[in-house]
């Protein structure tokens, strides 16, 4: 009996160590189980860090778009709005200067009657006006100008009518009106039709005034952005100006040329001598800065201003200084441009060579070209921007 009790014990220790042992395995095998789950290999790890990468890279992106299109969108705004500014500061100045030119008019000023030959019904818009100051003996300097810079003809005709920049001969009328030298003038003219005539009596001593009925007639004739004077010894590239001018367009005021700031000459008898020297304080001393006669450019207002004021504007000796003497008080931009007022080659052509050409060119010594009717082809060849220049000049 004592056997058999032994057998079954060792019996049952048996089936409680497989229990155990089963148990066991069923305990480890869930273990692994849910560290697989709760821990996945290598590789998984790899994808799905490179799949955050990618979402953030996208996110990234997409952020980076938004901001840049919202930058364009307010720089576009900004540059809007500073247009519409520029644009409102003009036209706010040109009513301003036609309320003016509508008072003086009621006034009965003489600066806005239809001057000389001229009798135009309505302002023609242009976007330039050129005049070659000129006088009666300087037939030869213009034929030296036709055969150059200037178009002629149809030409001439089409560069107003395509590009808006016009250009005459500007010149008065003799002390004895309808005499021999008004009537060379009216012969070239029939020839020609490229000049403006203004209700002037010509002289040297009177080209301050000749510059006040210039003003005068051309805008009561033209309704440009700019007006220019130039002499007629002076070499022009006029696809130059024109691109220069367009630089200067939404501004409203404002007076270009090579500015400079002369002695003001007290002695009698020399050339540009100022009787009204006392003026400009101490003997020796200089002029306010000025743009020199031989080329300058006012915008608009400002030649509209000079054609209203023109009974009360005062006349200095010097044509270039009475110009510069009308702006002073006045919210001007004064442009000083040195192309304005090149040399003569080698200067002009060493220029034109490296690609920027002159606007004018000129001798100072001779406060123009000299012996202009001489040289000036040969200037225009050194020294031109060539014959398309012009029709090809964005404005």
């Amino acid at each position: 009996m004592r056997q058999r009790g032994a057998g079954i014990s060792v019996k049952v220790f048996v089936v409680a160590c497989v229990a155990c042992f089963l148990t066991g395995m069923l305990f480890t095998n869930r273990l692994w189980i849910n560290s697989e789950d709760e821990e996945p290999d290598n590789s998984t790890k790899i994808s799905s860090h490179e799949e955050e990468l990618k979402h953030a890279k996208e996110d990234c992106e997409t952020k980076h778009r938004e901001a840049t299109m919202k930058g364009q969108d307010l720089m576009n705004e900004v540059s809007r709005t500073h247009e519409a500014i520029k644009t409102l500061d003009k036209t706010v100045s040109m009513l301003e200067m036609e309320l003016a030119a509508a008072r003086a008019s009621q006034a009965g000023s003489p600066s806005l009657s239809k001057p000389v030959g001229e009798h135009p019904k309505e302002r023609h818009k242009a976007f330039v006006v050129v005049r070659i100051n000129t006088a009666f003996s300087s037939r030869k300097r213009r034929d030296s100008v036709r055969e150059t810079w200037m178009p002629q003809g149809e030409k001439l005709r089409r560069l107003e009518k395509e590009k808006g920049i016009i250009i005459r001969f500007v010149i008065g009328h003799s002390a004895t009106p309808g005499g021999i030298l008004d009537r060379a003038i009216d012969s070239e003219d029939a020839e020609h039709h490229d000049f403006l005539r203004l209700d002037h009596i010509e002289g040297y001593h009177e080209l301050s005034a000749k510059t006040k009925a210039y003003f005068t007639t051309a805008v009561a004739k033209w309704d440009a952005d700019f007006y220019v004077k130039v002499d007629d010894d002076v070499h022009v590239n006029l696809g130059v100006l024109a691109a220069t001018l367009a630089r200067h367009q939404s501004k409203p005021r404002v007076y270009i040329g090579c500015m400079k700031s002369g002695p003001v000459l007290s002695q009698k008898g020399v050339k540009y001598h100022e009787p009204e020297y006392w003026k400009f304080g101490e003997e020796g001393n200089k002029y306010f800065r000025h743009a020199t006669g031989q080329l300058y450019v006012v915008s608009k207002d400002l030649a509209t201003y000079i054609s209203i004021n023109k009974p009360i504007l005062h006349k200095y000796a010097n044509e270039d200084v009475s110009l510069g003497a009308w702006f002073i008080g006045l919210d001007v931009e004064q442009v000083d441009d040195r192309s304005f007022c090149c040399g003569t080659p080698p200067d002009c052509e060493w220029k034109a060579q490296a690609g920027n050409a002159c606007v004018a060119s000129f001798d100072w010594t001779c406060s123009g070209i000299c012996k202009s009717v001489e040289r000036m082809n040969d200037v225009h060849q050194r020294c031109g921007e060539g014959d398309d220049a012009v029709w090809s000049a964005l404005l």
